[in-house]
């Protein structure tokens, strides 16, 4: 085993130490550049009311993600979609981890999954601010509430579980990088909130985002993490192959829609602005 994570804490320091190397590598390698971003961040969300508000909403669905948990545990009638998922897929999962087992992919791709995947979406918003692309800040908020809104309802009428919790056959090789993994990470996500995959929806949204950025560091790492991150989701012994197709339909789509929406609403902020001159001219 290359390294472990042996609580919550210990991956929450692991987040921010790679945050500011992401950042570091990101914006032009000055090592005080990620605290000039932290500082911009916090400058925008003070003085900006639409920068306010649209974090607002991410923080607004990610509490909505808390109260599907709760809701799901009280339902009487709970169904489970998890056979039916196996008929189509057998032991694909079970092969495909048996294939490439080693504890140092094992710890590397625990890395990726626990630690990677939350960088993904903060340092994007850190970037972004930074370089004042709104635009893309405001797609990536946009992307992550879509992502949520679509994911919730299937996660509480289309329940899938966790492939390692059905097949004897996969082991569940998150534990051996991160042993505390059920207790410190599991209350932020349900055993059979599988379908889709917000693991692969998330990074794919990142990354085609990423896509139309002009940093160049970012734009290469976003899409190969989105692609590792994917890969662990079946070597960890997470997800169906059926929610990774789920996942990357849903990440596409938001991405797309995000874009749109960020991109109307700033053709609409620079209409405005347009008038105002006009009137102020008149």
């Amino acid at each position: 085993m290359l390294f472990t994570i042996y609580s919550m804490t210990h991956a929450t320091i692991l987040i921010t130490i790679t945050i500011y190397v992401l950042l570091f590598f990101s914006l032009k390698r000055h090592p005080l550049y990620p605290f000039h971003a932290a500082g911009m961040f916090v400058q925008e969300l003070f003085t900006s009311r639409k920068y306010r508000l649209h974090l607002l909403g991410c923080v607004v669905i990610l509490f909505f993600n808390k109260i599907e948990i709760t809701l799901e545990n009280n339902m009487k009638h709970h169904n489970d979609f998890t056979p039916f998922i196996y008929g189509l897929e057998g032991n694909f999962v079970a092969i495909f981890q048996k294939l490439f087992e080693n504890g140092v992919l094992t710890s590397v791709l625990t890395f990726f999954y626990v630690v990677i995947f939350p960088c993904l979406m903060i340092a994007s918003l850190a970037i972004y601010t930074f370089q004042k692309d709104f635009k893309l800040f405001y797609t990536v908020c946009y992307a992550l509430m879509i992502n949520y809104m679509i994911a919730i309802p299937f996660y509480l009428f289309f329940p899938v579980t966790e492939v390692h919790a059905f097949n004897p056959n996969v082991r569940f090789l998150m534990l051996d990088a991160f042993p505390t993994f059920e207790n410190d990470y599991r209350p932020l996500s349900d055993l059979d909130n599988c379908f889709p995959s917000l693991h692969t929806s998330i990074s794919v949204t990142m990354a085609m985002i990423a896509l139309r950025c002009k940093n160049g560091f970012w734009k290469r790492f976003a899409p190969i993490s989105a692609a590792v991150i994917i890969f662990s989701i079946f070597y960890l012994g997470v997800h169906w192959l059926t929610d990774m197709a789920g996942g990357m339909l849903l990440g596409l789509f938001a991405s797309r829609l995000a874009l749109r929406l960020a991109e109307g609403r700033t053709i609409f902020a620079g209409s405005r602005a347009e008038l105002k001159e006009q009137n102020v001219d008149g």
